[in-house]
């Protein structure tokens, strides 16, 4: 005797993102706030791993906060540079909206190159996506790496789109 098959439903996520060839092709706003992702890299401390991130955030009121990674001995204890820097402006500026972000890598390493831009960590991710619907309004996210690309998202939903949420 068959079995009778329930048929499942699928259901295809799509991203989308804006691809530039260089932060020369943003708007001057988003064109700065690349650029001072990637002076913060400067500041990084990433001895262990040689990953050097910056981020930077625009927010509502025009102010520019920066943040870096910033690793420790007693792994993984350290923070990413898009958390320090959301943190940073939401206590400094409590309840100014953020605009957006950019982050921008480097390694000095031997070993891996950042040839693509870098995306947000899922932690990360879920920190942006709540700060999203904290604001009930997204956040423009621009990705660079080491070569002169630079990725655009409208909001965090075009990277994290089955997110986790109250």
């Amino acid at each position: 005797m068959g079995r009778l098959v329930k048929m499942s439903k699928i259901i295809n996520i799509n991203i989308k993102f804006k691809v530039h060839e260089s932060v020369t092709d943003l708007d001057e706003q988003f064109s700065n706030l690349c650029l001072k992702a990637e002076e913060a890299v400067k500041n990084a401390y990433a001895p262990y791993s040689q990953f050097y991130v910056g981020a930077a955030i625009l927010l509502e009121n025009g102010e520019i906060i920066a943040g870096t990674n910033q690793e420790n001995a007693a792994y993984p204890s350290g923070t990413c540079a898009e958390r320090t820097a959301i943190f940073y402006a939401s206590s400094k500026f409590p309840g100014v909206k953020i605009k957006a972000i950019a982050i921008a890598a480097k390694t000095k390493s031997t070993v891996f190159k950042i040839t693509k831009p870098v995306t947000p960590c899922g932690a990360c991710r879920q920190v942006i996506a709540e700060y999203e619907q904290i604001q009930n309004s997204p956040i423009i996210i621009l990705m660079q790496g080491q070569d002169k690309a630079v990725y655009e998202c409208n909001s965090i939903h075009d990277l994290l789109p089955l997110m986790f949420n109250q």
